[in-house]
C-alpha cells in the first residue's frame, strides 16, 4: 500500500528500504527532517526520527502526541474487539495520522486534553477536526445533515447512527477518558461528561439515548457488565 499526503507543501513519498522493512518518507520544507511510515498489520503507525520540530516558529511535540494517538487506537481496538467489531477497531481513527490532522495535532498538543480544543481558543476553528469529523463515522458530528420533517419543514441536526457506530463511539469515549484523565480515570468518567454536555450538541435524540443509556451501564455495573450487553444488542442488529 501507499500513503500519500494530502499537505501541498509536502513532496511525493519516497520509498526507503531499512531493516528489511519498506518505510515511506514524507519530505517535508524548512526545518523538518523526515518522519517515516511504517505500514503495520492494522493499519498505519508513525514512527519518528525526531521528537519536536520547529513550523511556524512553535515547537511540535510530535512524540508526545504520537503516543497518544498510539495509545488511545489500541485501547479502541481492545474494546472494539471485545464487541466483535474487528474491522472498526483496525481501521478506528486512521485519519489522525493524516497531515492534515497529525502536523496541526503535533503543533496544538496539550497532553490533557484534545489538541483540536487549543486549535479552536487560538484560530476560532479546528481544521484538524473538520477533516476528522468528515471521515470517521462513529462521531456523531459526522451524521449532522438536513433533515425533512413529516410535515416537510426542514432543519438542520443529527440524523439517527447506525447501532455499531454508536457501540464504537462508546468505545472512543472510554478510550479518550482513560488517555485524557490518566490515574483519575473511574467508570463514571464517561458517563459524567455525557451527562455535563448533553442538550449541547446537534445529536439524534434516539442515538443519545442509547448512548446514554450504556455509559450509565458502565458507571453502575462497570465494564464487563456494559460490553456484554453491548454485545448482546449489536447481536441483535448492527443497525438500528
Amino acid at each position: 500500500p501507499t500513503w500519500v499526503p494530502t499537505d501541498t507543501n509536502a513532496q511525493p513519498i519516497t520509498p526507503l528500504l531499512s531493516e528489511g522493512r519498506s518505510l515511506f518518507c514524507v519530505r517535508l520544507p524548512a526545518a523538518a527532517e523526515k518522519i517515516s511510515f511504517s505500514p503495520l498489520s492494522f493499519g498505519y503507525e508513525m514512527c519518528y526520527t525526531e521528537s519536536i520540530l520547529q513550523l511556524e516558529g512553535r515547537e511540535m511535540h510530535i512524540r508526545e502526541h504520537l503516543k497518544t494517538v498510539n495509545r488511545h487506537r489500541r485501547l479502541v481496538r481492545h474494546y472494539c474487539f471485545r464487541l466483535g467489531l474487528h474491522r472498526q477497531g483496525l481501521l478506528h481513527d486512521l485519519s489522525k495520522y493524516s497531515p492534515t490532522e497529525f502536523w496541526r495535532s503535533a503543533k496544538y498538543y496539550q497532553g490533557f486534553r484534545s489538541p483540536n480544543d487549543q486549535e479552536r481558543r487560538e484560530n476560532g476553528v479546528s481544521i484538524s477536526w473538520l477533516h476528522h469529523k468528515g471521515r470517521n463515522r462513529h462521531h456523531f458530528e459526522y451524521w449532522i445533515d438536513y433533515r425533512i420533517a413529516p410535515d416537510g419543514t426542514v432543519s438542520m441536526g443529527g440524523c439517527k447512527m447506525p447501532k455499531k457506530y454508536v457501540a464504537e463511539m462508546f468505545c472512543d469515549r472510554i478510550a479518550a477518558c482513560r488517555v485524557y484523565q490518566g490515574d483519575a480515570y473511574s467508570d463514571a468518567s464517561a458517563y459524567d461528561y455525557f451527562v455535563r454536555t448533553k442538550g449541547r450538541f446537534w445529536i439524534h435524540e434516539e442515538t443519545s439515548a442509547l448512548l446514554g443509556r450504556w455509559l450509565l451501564l458502565l458507571k453502575e455495573q462497570g465494564e464487563d457488565a456494559a460490553l456484554r450487553q453491548i454485545r448482546r444488542e449489536l447481536k441483535e442488529s448492527k443497525i438500528y
